[in-house]
């Protein structure tokens, strides 16, 4: 039996999740909690690398989800075939009406752990249902962000371009991932496909294979030259950089792009010792009068190789970014959970706890909401406050918040603004929201960044944000921990 084509497969992905949300399901509609109303959180509880701060995506993808989440006869007869679940059920699976409420962090927003970055209201079926979409969705997209937003910010503002397709965990991880990479920064991908459905600039010349299909290195740096002279980037490494590349490259501009009234627009390297073949290219392009001559390079770099390469002098001007990128290769899971903090009894929420014996695996119960602080003074993010969903605030008087596990570490704002970070995107199953452009986002996620202070944005022992519990949900948490190890 042949195997057939990834795009022959006829996958919903509303079955695209873990099989005990349906076993869970028919369990809650047996037991008579088909209306139950159940609250989840979504989360995660460590920052990817160590870093001070992690990048909100996939909100987008989510939407698309929800908004055509259904159940086809194929689906219910796939888990009739199952032989344990009840014909009920199936029935309200084929007849399914999505009706939570949702709220959600926008994307390219800066996020920090434990805090929601989406919350579910709604029926314990369909909450539960929605769980490993959700999840498998933001830890990708967000992790992918993530270490973008960290490479970008290593390039010091020189362009940083996605080139991980072929390096990627399959087809969607390349399209989704250079989605996320977009976000949060990078100027472009090497992806074809991405211009065409999210219109993220595809860019690319030529690999070694088109280099050695011809007789020399200069019969193809010219034939690549004649029929593309309006942007002419040779690869220069495929025998000798500074040897041959180079010259060569130097000799097509002569010969063939100066008289067509052209010049070299690149040279890409992509092996060798970077920072030394950079300053002696550079050095060799300004002597040829090719001072505008844009020097990209390539070669499994990271945040920490691209740090270093600038700091020891490289000619760099733009940077091709592959596997390191696309799979966050130093650290490839977000580790977002999704866990029920809250039911719903007549209409009065009902917080849930979830004890570890891992301290981080600890839940903090009840329906929430996320207000952050920003200084008027410089426009800095200065804390996080999350508090329950009844809670109310008078910001316009000083607020004093605390460190959640270290007490005694508190600190009192004055002179801030608040914005509350969950934003409506459906209520009772309709959307509200509309989902922005992807430059939007892009351009939104600099600018929150450029409002972290320096000390959360570092490499290496980046300063912890505050994200603070409210007093009341703290006061909460704690009790319930008394109460349940009892």
């Amino acid at each position: 039996m042949n195997m057939p084509l990834f795009s022959d497969i006829k996958m919903n992905p509303a079955l695209l999740c873990d099989f005990y949300e349906f076993t869970m399901g028919n369990g809650y509609f047996l037991k008579q909690m088909k209306d139950s109303v159940a609250c989840f959180d979504l989360y995660f509880r460590r920052v990817p690398d160590q870093g001070g701060f992690a990048i909100a995506a996939g909100l987008e993808s989510v939407v698309n989800f929800l908004d055509n989440l259904s159940f086809s006869d194929e689906d219910i007869d796939f888990l009739r075939s199952k032989n344990i679940f009840d014909e009920e059920f199936l029935t309200y699976l084929r007849d399914f009406k999505f009706e939570c409420d949702i709220s959600a962090v926008p994307e390219g927003t800066p996020i920090f752990p434990n805090e929601p970055l989406i919350t579910v209201k709604g029926p314990a079926i369909q909450a539960q249902i929605l769980e490993t979409m959700l999840l498998l969705t933001v830890n990708h997209q967000s992790l992918i962000a993530t270490k973008a937003n960290r490479i970008v910010r290593a390039a010091q503002g020189r362009p940083v371009f996605e080139f991980g397709t072929r390096r990627a965990q399959g087809n969607n991880a390349a399209v989704m991932g250079a989605r996320a990479a977009y976000i949060g920064g990078c100027a472009g991908t090497a992806c074809a496909v991405c211009e065409q459905v999210f219109k993220i600039p595809a860019v690319g010349t030529m690999a070694h294979s088109w280099i050695q299909m011809f007789d020399n290195e200069y019969e193809a740096f010219k034939a690549y030259a004649e029929l593309y002279p309006d942007g002419c980037t040779l690869l220069v490494d495929t025998y000798n950089v500074l040897k041959s590349g180079i010259p060569n490259a130097i000799k097509v501009n002569e010969e063939i792009l100066k008289p067509m009234g052209k010049q070299l627009k690149g040279v890409r390297i992509d092996s060798g010792d970077i920072s030394y073949l950079t300053k002696k290219t550079r050095k060799m392009l300004n002597e040829a009068g090719l001072q505008d001559c844009k020097i990209f390079v390539s070669n499994s770099l990271d945040e920490y190789i691209i740090r270093d390469i600038i700091n020891q002098g490289a000619e760099a001007d733009v940077f091709g970014v592959g596997e390191r990128l696309i799979t966050s290769k130093s650290e490839p899971v977000f580790g977002g959970v999704y866990k029920l903090v809250a039911t719903e009894n007549n209409g009065k929420i009902v917080p849930k706890i979830k004890l570890s014996e891992n301290p981080e695996k600890i839940t903090t119960p009840g329906y929430k909401k996320i207000y952050r602080l920003y200084s008027k003074e410089t426009g800095k993010m200065v804390a996080d406050l999350i508090a329950l969903y009844d809670e109310e605030f008078d910001f316009t008087k000083p607020i004093t918040l605390f460190d959640p596990e270290h007490t005694w570490k508190s600190k009192t704002f004055e002179d801030y603004t608040v914005e509350e970070l969950l934003k409506p995107i459906y209520v009772k199953g309709k959307r509200v929201y509309d989902c922005p452009s992807i430059e939007t986002i892009k351009s939104y996620c600099k600018d929150q960044v450029s409002k972290l202070w320096d000390e959360v944005t570092r490499f290496e022992n980046p300063q912890n944000y505050y994200v603070d519990l409210s007093q009341k949900l703290w006061d909460l948490k704690h009790n319930m921990l008394k109460n349940k190890s009892k």
